[in-house]
C-alpha cells in the first residue's frame, strides 16, 4: 500500500481532501485568459465576466497552495468564511463573486490564513506578474505556438524562469499561465506535477471583446 501511495504522489495526483491548513510547500498563481473561459463556459452561463463592456483579459483563476507532488484542497479551518459583500468586491480580480468564493473554499482554506489575508496575498501575487499590452491590442483570432505566450511572460518578467512558468491549453485554446512562487511570493521552479506545458503549435488565442 505504501508503495502504491508513493506512486500516486509521483504521478502528481492530489491528496485526499481535508489536509491540515497551512501545510504546503509553495504557491501556484493561475492566470486565466478570460476570452477562452467565456467561449468554453462563460457565454453559455450568461456570466457578467463575459460582457464585452468588462474588457477582460488575464484574470486571477486562483492562488493555490501546492505540495512538491500533489496539492491540498478543502482543508478544515477555524477561519470564518468571507461575506457576500467581500466576494462581490473581488469581482474585478476573479471575474465573479462566485469564483472568489470557490477559490477560498477549495484553496484558500489550505493557506492557513484568514479569508481577508488570503485575498490580500492573492492580490499581491497577481500584481507581481506583468502582462504585455500586446495581449490587449489584437482584434482577431490568432493561431500560434503556446510557447509564444510563455515567451511573452518571460520577456515582461525577467525575474521568472522558463521552468517556473507553465502554459496550459483546453479544447485547442490557450487557457492559463501558471507561475510558481515561494510562500514569500518569490519566483521558483515548478515541481513535476505542475510543469506540464501545452505543446500545441496552433493554439487559438481569441481577442478581448
Amino acid at each position: 500500500m505504501r508503495a502504491f501511495l508513493v506512486w500516486l504522489m509521483s504521478a502528481g495526483f492530489a491528496f485526499a481532501d481535508g489536509e491540515r491548513a497551512g501545510d504546503f510547500d509553495y504557491y501556484v498563481l493561475a492566470l486565466s485568459w478570460s476570452p477562452t473561459w467565456c467561449a468554453l463556459e462563460g457565454d453559455r452561463r450568461g456570466s457578467p465576466q463575459c460582457d464585452p463592456d468588462e474588457n477582460r483579459g488575464w484574470i486571477l483563476h486562483g492562488l493555490w497552495p501546492q505540495y512538491e507532488q500533489g496539492w491540498p484542497s478543502y482543508c478544515p479551518t477555524s477561519a470564518r468564511n468571507p461575506s457576500r459583500a467581500e466576494t462581490r468586491a473581488l469581482e474585478w480580480l476573479y471575474g465573479s463573486a462566485g469564483s472568489a468564493w470557490h477559490q477560498w473554499n477549495k484553496h484558500g482554506r489550505c493557506s492557513g490564513m484568514s479569508a481577508d489575508d488570503y485575498y490580500d496575498v492573492s492580490r499581491e501575487a497577481f500584481g507581481s506578474v506583468r502582462t504585455s499590452d500586446l495581449f490587449r491590442v489584437f482584434d482577431r483570432d490568432l493561431r500560434l505556438p503556446a510557447s509564444v505566450i510563455e515567451e511573452a511572460f518571460l520577456e515582461d518578467n525577467p525575474e521568472l524562469r522558463a521552468d517556473g512558468v507553465t502554459v496550459t491549453c483546453k479544447a485547442g485554446r490557450i487557457q492559463e499561465v501558471r507561475v510558481c512562487l515561494t510562500r514569500d511570493l518569490e519566483p521558483r521552479l515548478c515541481s513535476g506535477s505542475v510543469a506540464r506545458d501545452c505543446r500545441m503549435q496552433d493554439a487559438l488565442l481569441s481577442p478581448i471583446r
